[in-house]
């Protein structure tokens, strides 16, 4: 039941059913050589994820659409290709946009004095009209003056190609939690819905730091993609 969800959760997630009606109980139960019994309790747990819709005498339907981000385009690091996400297919609902002293926290992870004023940018991704992910920056000055008045207008690398913010290295740490009350009303989830966590950091050509986010986005419609070739065959 467990590995028969995984596999159909991961074709749904990639959109391979055609028109999102997914194969009858007889084909799933022929494809995968279990029992109607294992396929029923799969369904049942994709559809307790918010990810089909069971109608009697209609059949079962993917009900999500995600998207599949190449994680060094979500780092920043790789220009976006051609109908990516980051291929100005996102716009932002801006939370908050103000100077403020810089948290203790966020100066530790910069290499910055606490208090310092810096811009919190506060803002929710949408594709369309589905919200995907919900992202706090704190950003350090001089870059921090550039971005105070650019129009806000796609995703965040957009926006400091057009402040003319450079990027140099990107961190990620990646994690899961459970979405508390507000993350979940803004990103259309029930509270204590799953979702995947980002803390990021981002410096300049030179290494300084400058940018500190906290993202929290939705792992049914927002995929990010790694792939790296081996860098050298054991001794």
């Amino acid at each position: 039941m467990r590995r028969l969800r995984d596999l159909l959760r991961s074709a749904i997630l990639r959109g391979a059913y055609s028109g999102g009606r997914l194969p009858g109980e007889p084909e799933l139960m022929a494809a995968h050589g279990v029992t109607r019994a294992t396929v029923r309790e799969a369904l049942a747990l994709l559809r307790a994820e918010g990810l089909v819709d069971r109608r009697q005498g209609v059949g079962t339907h993917a009900v999500v659409e995600a998207v599949l981000a190449p994680l060094a385009e979500a780092h920043g690091a790789a220009d976006p290709g051609a109908g990516s996400v980051f291929d100005r297919r996102m716009r932002p609902r801006v939370l908050d946009r103000s100077v403020i002293p810089l948290p203790e926290v966020a100066a530790d992870r910069l290499g910055a004095r606490a208090a310092e004023p810096c811009l919190r940018m506060e803002y929710v991704a949408l594709l369309g009209d589905v919200p995907v992910a919900v992202a706090t920056n704190y950003v350090l000055f001089p870059e921090a003056e550039r971005l105070r008045d650019v129009p806000f207008v796609s995703d965040w690398y957009a926006l400091l190609a057009e402040a003319g913010v450079a990027l140099g290295e990107s961190e990620f740490v990646l994690g899961c939690l459970p979405a508390d009350t507000g993350t979940a009303g803004l990103l259309g989830l029930a509270a204590g819905a799953p979702v995947v966590t980002l803390e990021q950091v981002i410096r300049g050509p030179g290494g300084r730091p400058f940018d500190l986010a906290h993202i929290q986005h939705r792992g049914d419609r927002f995929l990010l993609v790694s792939r790296l070739p081996r860098a050298s065959a054991r001794g």
